[in-house]
């Protein structure tokens, strides 16, 4: 059953014109006014990018920002044949896996969690931040910290989630430090599946087969991973919980 863990307040919907220089869209309104928008998503955004297809965006203005308007929603059509809403806005998954675990859905696999800390310095020279450092409740049966790495995934086939979907020499970096924890601490990759018409995941071979070599290392360490499933709506983002894993993705490229 879904399990609304984030408001989002109002979204505006429009239709994607184009997407140009990595952080920038072009969206016309439903009234007929064009506005450029942030993209926050420099990535390819394999298999969500569609021009001329439906996408929404919030509207914040402010004098410290250059563009009032941000591009958080793009409408595709999912594995079952009918339209879904994505989440592309890469700085989201962060604060929904941190509600997700502030209602209590992780707990049967994370343990109950007195604390989080959010971009805490670990790694080689402590030169990394961790997404999220986990203080397990007094009496949890396993008291080790748990560093917790989330990454925004949009990219399928069918029901198959895939990360990454590109090249990312950074997230191989993540792979190896989360292995450098064990077994002094618990690490654990959190694959922020953001639609809601998926049920498994696996590493991108494709688009990075060294990702997927230390994909399955970490695995095979004791690297834990935790799929997250969401549902993307105008007001709120639901959990739907987790998918399963595979070690392997397609060879197929994006």
């Amino acid at each position: 059953m879904a399990t609304p863990v984030l408001s989002l307040g109002p979204l505006v919907e429009g239709t994607l014109v184009k997407r140009y220089k990595r952080f920038l869209a072009d969206v016309e309104l439903e009234d007929g006014d064009v506005v450029t928008a942030h993209c926050p998503n420099t990535g390819p955004m394999t298999g969500v990018l569609h021009p001329g297809g439906r996408v929404r965006l919030r509207h914040a203005p402010s004098p410290s920002r250059k563009l009032g308007w941000t591009w958080e929603q793009a409408e595709v059509i999912g594995a079952g044949g009918t339209p879904i809403w994505v989440g592309i806005n890469t700085a989201l998954p962060n604060h929904l896996v941190r509600a997700t675990i502030e209602a209590g859905c992780l707990e049967p696999w994370l343990g109950p969690i007195a604390a989080i800390r959010a971009e805490v310095p670990y790694g080689e020279g402590r030169r990394s931040r961790i997404d999220l450092l986990l203080t397990p409740a007094e009496g949890a049966a396993d008291p080790r910290p748990i560093y917790l790495e989330v990454k925004n995934t949009t990219w399928t086939q069918g029901e198959l989630a895939l990360f990454p979907d590109t090249v990312t020499e950074r997230g191989q970096k993540h792979l190896v430090e989360l292995m450098a924890l064990l077994p002094d601490s618990r690490a654990v990759l959190v694959p922020c599946l953001s639609r809601g018409d998926v049920n498994r995941f696996a590493p991108g071979d494709a688009a990075d087969p060294r990702y997927g070599e230390l994909f399955r290392q970490a695995l095979a360490a004791g690297v834990e991973v935790l799929p997250c499933r969401y549902s993307f709506e105008a007001t709120a983002v639901h959990w739907q919980g987790l998918a399963a894993v595979e070690q392997r993705g397609p060879s197929e490229g994006p």
